[in-house]
């Protein structure tokens, strides 16, 4: 068992120039389930977290009614409608679900069918783990197919382990995180202060950015397309959970830099991420 720091060093090892001859194919596609009504934005913000942190492809599942909206606030990404969605005949090197999903059964079903067939990398985040939760599904997630990163907060780890939410409060991270990675076999980010990675192989990492101005509406939909943007790029999914958030946190700290902490919203971490990523290759 292992227990470290998310350091500038080890992202240097996981993030790497481009090659002069790449091509958008080479950098990943990926497929973000995300948005409902009322909830548009965080597919929004997802999208362009996995944009800004360099996903060569990125296609949102989404009710059609969406859209417009979508595409306006994320012209680089295309959309398609999550009831036409056909899994069997598109290759995506990386799926997230979660951000804005919303608590329909078939999201469900879908979510399910990812976790069964799914040979990729998933991240699961927000109501696509309120949906694990909702529908006793974590026998599912801990026997799938793929390789899963959750990134839970708080009351969604306490609604993963059927436990109230005060008593996770209270418990230790460290000790918190081992139970979510006992109980669902994922690769676990437990966002907050401090925000630690657990692996299935007991390893733990806390990660060392990030400020109290990430605390706002819409920051965890980013981390989820920054995330699933470096495991579409062919990094591995621990390097990608543990290299995203170091790389979200100091998207944050450039932000607050620029604005301050008051001021920071989701849509400035996003826009950020680009030059964490720059400043981190020097």
């Amino acid at each position: 068992m292992k227990n470290g720091l998310i350091t500038l060093e080890y992202v240097n090892t996981v993030i790497k120039r481009r090659k002069r001859n790449i091509h958008k194919g080479d950098c990943g596609r990926i497929l973000l389930i995300a948005g409902s009504f009322g909830m548009a934005g965080a597919a929004v913000l997802c999208g362009r977290g996995a944009l800004r942190s360099g996903a060569g492809l990125v296609q949102i599942a989404t009710p059609e009614e969406l859209f417009p909206i979508i595409q306006a606030g994320v012209p680089e990404a295309t959309c398609v409608s999550r009831k036409s969605l056909n899994l069997d005949r598109q290759r995506y090197d990386a799926i997230a679900a979660g951000p804005g999903l919303g608590e329909d059964s078939e999201d469900a079903d879908l979510i399910g069918k990812l976790l069964k067939e799914y040979e990729g990398t998933f991240v699961l985040d927000a109501d696509g783990l309120n949906q694990i939760a909702i529908n006793n599904m974590q026998e599912k997630l801990k026997n799938a197919s793929c390789k899963v990163i959750i990134t839970p907060h708080i009351g969604e780890a306490a609604r993963l382990l059927s436990i109230d939410i005060a008593r996770a409060k209270a418990m230790d991270r460290q000790e918190l995180s081992r139970l979510l990675v006992e109980k669902t076999n994922a690769i676990v980010v437990l966002k907050g202060e401090g925000t630690i990675v657990a692996t299935p192989q007991g390893n733990s990492y806390t990660n060392t950015t990030g400020n109290p101005g990430m605390a706002t509406a819409g920051a965890g939909d980013v981390l989820t397309g920054i995330i699933t943007s470096l495991s579409g790029q062919g990094i591995l999914p621990e390097d990608a959970a543990k290299s995203g958030v170091y790389l979200h946190g100091l998207a944050g700290d450039l932000g607050a830099e620029k604005i301050g902490e008051y001021g920071l919203i989701a849509g400035d971490i996003a826009e950020m991420t680009a030059i964490a990523i720059k400043k981190t290759l020097g």
